[in-house]
């Protein structure tokens, strides 16, 4: 039965590293892709919710055209700040939501990085004293 000799040992770790490389981005790009699936959907129902906000307001506006109450300049002005705030909010909703989103990103990939450096000097250690067990 053969023994493995070092070259054949370092071969073999050389394999099995770019083995655990090529499945740690796969399973990057299947997470990515998972994201986007998710993005992808939650669009849609975005989609969804403003024609059927639209509808309704359409519905709305005829049958106050049909059934005219004129509101007093007051309630007027009132209504108009209130829509005023309300799209101010919801646009700093969906900032707010993509600030968290790239911050999260950002921190993944930081994780990420700080373990394949951890794995790199791992390695390089290993191969070192590979390189004195050799001589």
């Amino acid at each position: 039965m053969d023994v493995p000799t070092i070259p054949d040992q370092m071969f073999l770790l050389i394999i099995v590293v770019i083995v655990a490389i090529v499945l740690i981005i796969i399973v990057f790009q299947w997470r990515k892709v998972a994201q986007s699936k998710n993005s992808i959907l939650m669009l849609e129902k975005e989609i969804e919710l403003k024609k059927m906000s639209m509808v309704e307001k359409d519905i709305e506006s005829k049958r106050l055209m049909d059934n005219p109450i004129p509101l007093p300049q007051e309630q007027q002005d009132s209504l108009s700040a209130i829509r005023q705030s309300t799209t101010e909010v919801r646009s700093n909703v969906g900032y707010l939501h993509s600030e968290i989103n790239e911050r999260l990103a950002r921190l993944e990939a930081e994780t990420e990085q700080r373990k394949l450096e951890k794995m790199l000097k791992e390695i390089e250690a290993k191969e070192k004293k590979l390189k004195k067990m050799d001589k």
